[in-house]
C-alpha cells in the first residue's frame, strides 16, 4: 500500500509539472499547399511561407516593420559607387546535412540563379551581379552592373536562399538549410513538419520545438477545426465572417494587419478581348469595389487603384482613376467593336478571396456586357495553367511579394501579357534612383502608368484576418513578407 502511495504521488507531481511546463509545438493552418518545397523553383508563397527564415536563409531578411535585416550575414557594407555590396558571414554555420557554409556556397546558389539555364522565379534579380567574388570563407562581395535601390530586398527574398551544392537538386522534396528548422516531414495533402534544428547556430532561439504547417483549403472547415483545438493559429483565415465569433471568444486572439497583396482582377493583356484597352478600361468601369470587398473579406480589405499598398507612404489614391460606370463600360466595349457584348472566363484560384471575388465581379461584369463563366482550378492547376501557359482571360490572385511593379517589366513571356517600353524606362529609372524623394515621384509615375494603362482591374489590398490562441505570442500583425517567422514565436502559461 505504501509503494502505490508513494508511486502515486510521483506519478501526480510528474503530470502536475507537464502540466505547467509550457507548450512546444504549434500547428499553423494554411489555405494553399506548397507544390514544391524549393522556392528557388516555383513561385508559390507557400513555399516561402514555410520555409523562408526557418529552414532556408537568405543574406538578409525582411522584419516585421518592413526594414531590411541581417539574415544569414551578420553585417554589410555597400561601396560609395552603390555596385559593390560585402556581406560577412558568421562562422561555424553548418547546413543539415553536415556540411560546413562558407562564402563559395553563396557564389554558387547565385550563380545557380542566375544562369541561362535556371528557373528560378527571382531568375532576373540575379542579371545585375557582374562578379561574385570570395577573399575569405566568411566574406563575399557582390559588384553590380549598375546601382539598384531594391538590390537587398531582392537578396532577402527565398529566390536568393543559399544552399548546398550537394542537397540542391532534391530540396524540392527535402529540403535542406542553414535556418534554426530543418525539416522532417511532407504528408502530400495534409501537412509539411518542421522540427528545431540541432545544428543550429544559436540553440536557444528557438522556443517551439516542432511546428507543423497543416492545410485546409476550405475556408469553411477552417473554422471547426481552430474551435475544436487542432490548429493553434491561421494567420489568413478564409471565412472572414467568423472572424467575430472568435473575437468573443476568450480561448482566442484575433489580429487584423496589412499585407503586400494586392488583388486585382488579372486581365490577360496578349490575348482577346484584353489586348484592347478599351475592354480592360471597360472592365475597371465595370466594377464596384466596395461590393467586392464586402463579400469577399467581409469589408476588411482596403480598395486600391494600382499595384501598390496603401500603408506605404508613397502609395497615390487611384480608386476613382475608373468610377463605377456600367453605361460607360458598354460604350468601350461598343467601340472596340463588341456591341452585343463579349465571351470571357475567369478562372479563379481554390482561396476564399479569389473564389468570392469571382463570383461578384462576374455579376458586375455582367451588367456591362461581358458574358462570363467562371472555371474554378485548383492551386496546381493554376500555377500550370494561368501561370505558366497563360491560357486564360482572366483570374483573381493576390500578388504579395514587396516591391513588386517590376513585374510589369516582364514582357509578353509572363503571364500579365503586359509590355510598354515607357514602362520599362520608369522601372529603370527608380532602381538607379538613390534619392528618396526622386524614387516617391517614379513610384507615383509607375501607378499612374499602371492605372492609365488599365493593366488590371484592381479591386483590394489582401488583409492579414489571423485567428491565434490566446496564449501565443511573437505573433506578426502585419505580413510585409510571405513567411512565418517560427522562431520568434512562443508560448505563456
Amino acid at each position: 500500500m505504501r509503494i502505490f502511495t508513494t508511486s502515486l504521488a510521483v506519478a501526480l507531481l510528474m503530470s502536475a509539472t507537464a502540466a505547467l511546463a509550457a507548450k512546444d509545438t504549434i500547428v499553423i493552418g494554411m489555405q494553399d499547399e506548397p507544390p514544391v518545397l524549393d522556392p528557388t523553383q516555383n513561385a508559390a508563397a507557400a513555399i516561402d511561407v514555410i520555409f523562408s527564415v526557418n529552414v532556408y536563409e537568405s543574406l538578409v531578411r525582411i522584419g516585421e516593420d518592413g526594414t531590411v535585416k541581417p539574415g544569414l550575414a551578420t553585417s554589410w557594407t555597400i561601396g560609395e559607387d552603390g555596385k559593390a555590396y560585402t556581406f560577412k558571414l558568421p562562422k561555424g554555420v553548418v547546413f543539415d546535412n553536415g556540411e560546413k557554409l562558407t562564402s563559395e556556397n553563396v557564389k554558387w546558389s547565385f550563380e545557380r540563379a542566375g544562369s541561362a539555364t535556371s528557373t528560378n522565379p527571382t531568375k532576373r534579380h540575379f542579371a545585375n551581379i557582374a562578379a561574385i567574388e570570395t577573399p575569405d570563407p566568411e566574406t563575399v562581395i557582390l559588384r553590380l552592373k549598375a546601382p539598384s535601390s531594391l538590390f537587398l530586398s531582392y537578396m532577402a527574398s527565398g529566390g536568393a536562399a543559399i544552399f548546398d551544392p550537394k542537397s540542391a537538386d532534391n530540396n524540392k522534396t527535402t529540403p535542406v538549410g542553414t535556418g534554426p528548422y530543418k525539416f522532417k516531414q511532407w504528408v502530400k495533402g495534409d501537412r509539411v513538419v518542421l522540427e528545431k534544428s540541432p545544428t543550429y547556430r544559436d540553440p536557444s532561439k528557438a522556443q517551439i520545438k516542432q511546428a507543423t504547417f497543416k492545410f485546409v483549403p476550405d475556408a469553411a472547415a477552417q473554422v471547426p477545426a481552430l474551435l475544436a483545438g487542432d490548429i493553434d493559429a491561421f494567420p489568413t483565415v478564409g471565412a472572414t465572417e467568423t472572424l467575430d465569433r472568435f473575437k468573443a471568444d476568450s480561448r482566442f486572439q484575433v489580429v487584423i494587419g496589412s499585407t503586400e497583396g494586392e488583388v486585382p482582377l488579372i486581365l490577360n493583356n496578349n490575348k482577346k478581348p484584353f489586348d484592347d484597352i478599351r475592354v480592360r478600361r471597360a472592365a475597371n468601369h465595370a466594377i464596384e469595389r466596395k461590393s467586392i470587398i464586402d463579400g469577399a473579406t467581409s469589408g476588411y480589405g482596403l480598395p486600391i487603384g494600382s499595384h501598390f499598398p496603401p500603408h506605404h507612404p508613397w502609395y497615390v489614391d487611384l480608386t476613382n482613376r475608373y468610377p463605377h460606370d456600367i453605361a460607360k463600360a458598354k460604350e468601350l466595349l461598343k467601340e472596340a467593336g463588341y456591341p452585343n457584348g463579349v465571351d470571357v472566363t475567369i478562372k479563379p484560384p481554390p482561396f476564399a478571396y479569389a473564389r468570392r471575388s469571382a463570383e461578384i465581379v462576374s455579376a458586375q461584369l455582367m451588367e456591362a456586357g461581358f458574358r462570363v463563366k467562371i472555371e474554378p482550378v485548383e492551386w496546381a492547376q493554376w500555377l500550370d495553367v494561368v501561370y505558366k501557359q497563360k491560357n486564360y482571360d482572366m483570374t483573381v490572385v493576390a500578388h504579395v511579394s514587396p516591391w513588386d511593379q517590376d513585374n510589369y517589366t516582364r514582357g509578353k513571356d509572363y503571364y500579365y501579357g503586359y509590355q510598354n517600353p515607357e514602362m520599362d524606362a520608369l522601372m529603370k529609372a527608380v532602381l538607379a534612383e538613390s534619392n528618396e524623394a526622386k524614387q516617391k515621384d517614379l513610384y507615383g509615375q509607375i501607378q499612374r502608368k499602371i492605372a492609365d494603362e488599365a493593366v488590371h482591374a484592381f479591386m483590394f489590398q489582401l488583409p492579414r484576418t489571423g485567428v491565434y490562441a490566446a496564449k501565443l505570442r511573437g505573433i506578426w500583425k502585419n505580413s510585409p513578407v510571405s513567411v512565418t517567422d517560427l522562431a520568434g514565436l512562443s508560448w505563456v502559461d
